[in-house]
């Protein structure tokens, strides 16, 4: 585990997550301190309460960017350890991130009745511990709100639907900063050595291209997210531009199955994972972006 002041105020706290990294961010102002995202259940002991406790803060807020279980799995350790701290989500998003049950069903079973691979009973039970509990949020979010953390500092909150259709994220518009966490994911989350390892997921594309061009379109100074290291400048367009080139191509192998007459979402799915994979882990989240293209085409 790490915290490091990669601007004025902003603190990323990094761990590892299996052979991946995971980051969380901590903004610090005068009046007060924003979190955003907990993790998975074990992440507020192991990592996020010492990295608070060695920088002396208690959260005010606790944002969670979206309902994956890698990033509000550790919601309910969280209010118990800060009771006092608000826990806010998207309101489209508050559905799975209250309820652990609507999470793994909705978000991660839902392809089951298809044929794709699905998670067997243990690794089930094991989702579900990563889930930490039921957690109620205190407010929900829309976009466009702003959190004043200090006198003449506002962070803003962006909607960034598309990987999920509640995703939050910020803009820190001093700093010229956009905290993106996987509103866009380049073309596949990869390993700590550069492996390919989880595909892009997204469940609707028309949604998801528009919020990387508008990710894009803020022009960041530093862009950040939880599973790549930082980005500045130039880096940060190149990411939004194999995120978008991800996206076509898959589009583009969607088009070609179903002009030779193939909709099965299974098979369309197998063939995008060995054009643009193989992706070892949750290959199975293709399937979210080919039905979503499938549904445009009809």
């Amino acid at each position: 585990m790490s915290a490091t002041e990669v601007a004025p105020g902003i603190h990323r706290i990094e761990s590892d997550l299996g052979p991946r990294l995971m980051a969380q961010y901590l903004l610090v102002g005068g009046e007060r301190s924003v979190l955003v995202d907990t993790g998975v259940a074990g992440t507020p002991d192991a990592v996020l309460v010492p990295a608070l406790e060695g920088l002396g803060i208690e959260p005010d807020l606790i944002l969670v960017s979206h309902a994956d279980l890698d990033h509000c799995g550790g919601n309910r350790r969280m209010r118990e350890r800060f009771p006092r701290a608000l826990l806010a989500c998207h309101e489209r998003d508050r559905r799975w991130i209250e309820s652990n049950a609507a999470l793994l069903a909705e978000n991660y079973l839902w392809h089951e009745p298809y044929g794709l691979d699905e998670p067997d009973e243990a690794e089930r039970r094991e989702m579900l511990a990563e889930m930490g509990g039921d957690a109620p949020v205190d407010l929900g979010l829309r976009g466009g709100e702003t959190i004043r953390i200090a006198a003449g500092r506002r962070l803003e909150v962006l909607h960034l639907p598309g990987h999920t259709d509640g995703h939050l994220g910020i803009w820190d518009p001093d700093g010229r900063i956009a905290i993106v966490i996987d509103a866009a994911l380049s073309d596949g989350i990869y390993d700590r050595v550069g492996n390919k390892l989880i595909p892009p997921r997204y469940y609707d594309a028309g949604a998801y291209r528009q919020t990387i061009r508008r990710i894009r379109a803020l022009e960041p100074e530093l862009l950040l997210t939880a599973h790549y290291l930082p980005m500045r400048g130039s880096e940060a367009r190149e990411f939004c531009d194999r995120s978008l080139a991800y996206v076509d191509a898959v589009e583009a192998i969607v088009c070609a199955e179903r002009a030779r007459g193939e909709t099965d979402l299974r098979r369309v799915t197998e063939r995008v994972n060995e054009e643009l994979g193989p992706f070892p882990e949750f290959a199975t989240e293709i399937a979210a972006g080919v039905r979503s293209h499938l549904s445009a085409a009809a």
